[in-house]
């Protein structure tokens, strides 16, 4: 048995492959990496009657799809027409043309449009793929034609892990686990970072108390967000005997006479197996965010410290492997970019909800904003990158931090020690003595939060639009004129160091519509596809909306999977 609980798969030897060639196990369809897109891609193979291995090198499944909020941004799918939620082609697309400005080719936009919906209803055949959709939380550009200020973004609905059995000790965790078993969902985490100001905020709470003490009666491990998406996929994984191999390290990609891909190379304890792939193989297998050479080779100054998000294992595997069979690269200078801090004791923390709350503003070296603080993550750290802000300096006062949670400290709670002794938040009880302890010109700043205060009683903020946006109002404060904006003015003073963050690199292999792995001058490497954030990126350089990463691996994943069950064997 393997450690998750699936056979070992057939050993052959020579079995159909080419003449004196050898391989000790053989599949139609071999998938490397067991995020969501290599998960849908083997049910999707599955369901087409193909026989499908999938390997990881970790010792946990889930890849950095386990450690995400599970978000799925995929237009029209099951479970938003269910809801009423339906779109016409022509808005999907031109929000979609409009995101990407011609980085994408429209082939690959068009697959993805047409083929979500059928790859979340091969997702619905099995009992387990159950969502629901976060309405409200917006498109990240609702104002683009085509966004849609309700959103489209649907999760998995809670899960409880105990129903894995064996295999629950084999899962990822992720940061959405709150103390004593506290599970909440993207709403749950919204509603509750406003506890002190809204009745909503004080309801979510008394559920929070309630699923604490029900978990402890009824024994349940509940999981959220991408953790419950994976234990559900696992389920119907299990369910189909789909194999799943940890620990097997993918080393090579092996290719016949005539330059198809047959199947890889992988090291698997202290065995090295090949493994053919009659169909073709799959990759999978994340970014090269925890790659640091590949970090100070492709991403830009200021991006390369590594302050990645992803799973650990995300270290390029796919991508340089590709490469070395010839494959084009594009967007390897971009990443799917989040403001982080970094907490003493290691972890990187992501600023989502935090850059949205009142009574607070960030500011560059020179003491000056430079941006919408609640843009999107990404496109806020596109503008710290190109302004060279790096650090960034987040300023709030002594009402913000009653009132709000920050990087994991709760409302009114005292901020550790250590956060202060390793330099990453500091404490004055004037702008001026922050603006010395940070080293800001303390003139700029004085004048920065003046004119911020001005903005904040206006309700309108002329410089960067911090509020125009239904999604920057998604996590602000609802009793306020403008969510997002309120007056600075009340000491003590704050300030956190923002580093640039990512949630993984959106750069890799290019593929075509039907995820084929392309060479540099337009042709296919046949046998090799790949989803995921092992290939450049769907949305170019832009984000649709919360789960617009997961989203295209899903769909790409099953788009792979459906290509190579047409293929001639």
């Amino acid at each position: 048995m393997s450690e998750t609980g699936q056979d070992r798969g057939t050993a052959v030897s020579g079995q159909g492959a080419e003449p004196g060639e050898h391989w000790d196990h053989e599949y139609d369809f071999v998938v490397v990496g067991s995020g969501g897109g290599g998960m849908t891609a083997a049910l999707t193979a599955h369901d087409a009657g193909m026989s499908v291995l999938i390997i990881d090198k970790g010792k946990r499944f889930g890849g950095s799809t386990a450690v995400s909020g599970g978000g799925i941004w995929i237009p029209n799918n099951p479970t938003l027409r269910a809801a009423g939620h339906n779109d016409s082609r022509e808005s999907i697309r031109a929000y979609l043309d409009r995101l990407t400005e011609g980085r994408v080719a429209p082939e690959r936009l068009d697959a993805f449009i047409d083929n979500g919906p059928a790859a979340m209803e091969l997702l619905g055949k099995s009992k387990w793929m159950k969502f629901f959709w976060t309405k409200g939380y917006s498109d990240y550009h609702p104002e683009y034609e085509g966004g849609r200020p309700e959103g489209r973004s649907i999760e998995a609905k809670p899960f409880d892990t105990r129903k894995l059995g064996e295999d629950e000790k084999y899962q990822r965790p992720n940061s959405m686990k709150g103390p004593l078993g506290l599970w909440i969902t993207a709403k749950d985490y919204r509603d509750l970072a406003m506890v002190k100001r809204t009745w909503r905020g004080r309801r979510a709470s008394l559920v929070a108390a309630w699923r604490v003490s029900s978990n402890m009666i009824r024994r349940r491990h509940m999981a959220t967000g991408g953790r419950a998406l994976v234990a559900r996929m696992r389920m119907a994984l299990k369910d189909a005997g789909i194999p799943l191999w940890l620990r097997t390290t993918m080393t090579e990609i092996v290719t016949d006479a005539d330059g198809r891909v047959t199947g890889v190379v992988a090291v698997r304890g202290d065995e090295t197996l090949r493994i053919r792939g009659r169909r073709g193989v799959l990759l999978a297998t994340g970014g090269f965010e925890h790659n640091q050479q590949m970090r100070d080779k492709y991403l830009p100054e200021g991006a390369r410290e590594n302050f990645a998000m992803g799973a650990r294992e995300n270290t390029g595997d796919g991508i340089r492997l590709g490469e070395q069979l010839g494959a084009s690269l594009d967007l390897m200078d971009d990443a799917w970019w989040m403001p982080a801090v970094r907490h003493p004791a290691g972890a990187v923390i992501p600023l989502l909800s935090e850059r949205c709350i009142p009574r607070s503003l960030i500011v560059g070296a020179d003491g000056r904003r430079f941006t919408n603080e609640s843009a999107p993550y990404v496109n806020f750290v596109h503008d710290q990158l190109a302004g060279g802000h790096v650090p960034a300096w987040f300023v709030m006062d002594a009402k913000a931090r009653a009132r709000y949670p920050f990087a994991q400290i709760l409302p009114g709670a005292p901020i550790p020690e250590a956060f202060f002794e390793k330099g990453i938040a500091f404490k004055a009880d004037g702008l001026a003595e922050l603006a010395g302890k940070i080293g800001v010109p303390a003139d700029a700043l004085a004048e920065t939060v003046e004119k911020f205060n001005g903005y904040a009683r206006a309700g309108k903020d002329p410089e960067f639009g911090r509020g125009d946006s239904a999604y920057d109002r998604y996590y602000g404060d609802p009793n306020l004129k403008n969510p997002n904006l309120d007056v600075i003015d009340g000491a003590p003073y704050y300030a956190f160091r923002i580093e640039v963050g990512d949630l993984g690199t959106k750069g890799g292999l290019v593929s075509d519509e039907h995820g084929r792995v392309l060479r540099e001058d337009g042709s296919v490497i046949e046998g090799l596809y790949v989803t995921g954030n092992s290939s450049a990126s769907v949305m170019g350089n832009e984000y649709a909306g919360p789960g617009a990463t997961i989203g295209p691996s899903i769909v790409f994943g099953y788009i792979a999977a459906k290509h190579a069950a047409a293929e001639r064997s």
